[in-house]
């Protein structure tokens, strides 16, 4: 069962998926976590300490599973996991448009402003890679291979790749006749 903490961010996550969170009240979030608005200040104090935690809880959620899948793939898993690990972090950033915000420096106006500065991100990023993907006989380049994947990721989200062109149904490339 869910603490009173884990409810409010919930129902905050919740929240903002619906609305900026310029309009976001807090009697809202209190209602739909099933709890007093008296409990929601006693818990974040404002507003801006419940857009704190809500950006920090979802970040951590986000650099804790990146370690899960890094953890998973092992030392030794070199080049290739971290090409993994890359596709990983634009495939997560781009489902928490939070996480997204605080990855690339986003001042959104529709979200809580970002609490841990992105140079620090990517460095806990880099890190976690480093550290469980590395391998024994780790070559001297493989922390800049880190930093350069983390930073590939990045550049996938501020700047995303345009589109394929769609094929009609023969598969040819539009505008071309057989």
């Amino acid at each position: 069962m869910p603490t009173t903490r884990e409810s409010l961010l919930e129902a905050a996550t919740s929240a903002i998926e619906r609305r900026p969170w310029p309009v976001v009240r807090m009697v809202e979030v209190a209602a739909r976590a099933g709890v007093s608005r008296q409990t929601l200040y006693n818990e974040f104090g404002d507003k801006a300490g419940l857009g704190q935690a809500l950006t920090d809880h979802r970040v951590t959620v986000f650099l804790d599973g990146f370690r899960a899948f890094c953890a998973e793939r092992g030392a030794d898993a070199g080049s290739e996991a971290l090409a993994e690990a890359t596709d990983w972090i634009v495939r997560s950033a781009r489902a928490d448009r939070l996480v997204r915000a605080s990855l690339t420096g986003c001042r959104c106006a529709e979200l809580p402003p970002p609490v841990r500065p992105p140079g620090r991100l990517v460095a806990e990023l880099r890190e976690s890679a480093l550290r469980a993907l590395a391998p024994r006989a780790r070559p001297a380049a493989f922390p800049d291979a880190c930093e350069t994947a983390v930073r590939l990721a990045l550049s996938h989200l501020i700047a995303p790749p345009e589109p394929a062109p769609p094929k009609d149904p023969a598969g040819a490339p539009p505008g071309r006749s057989g």
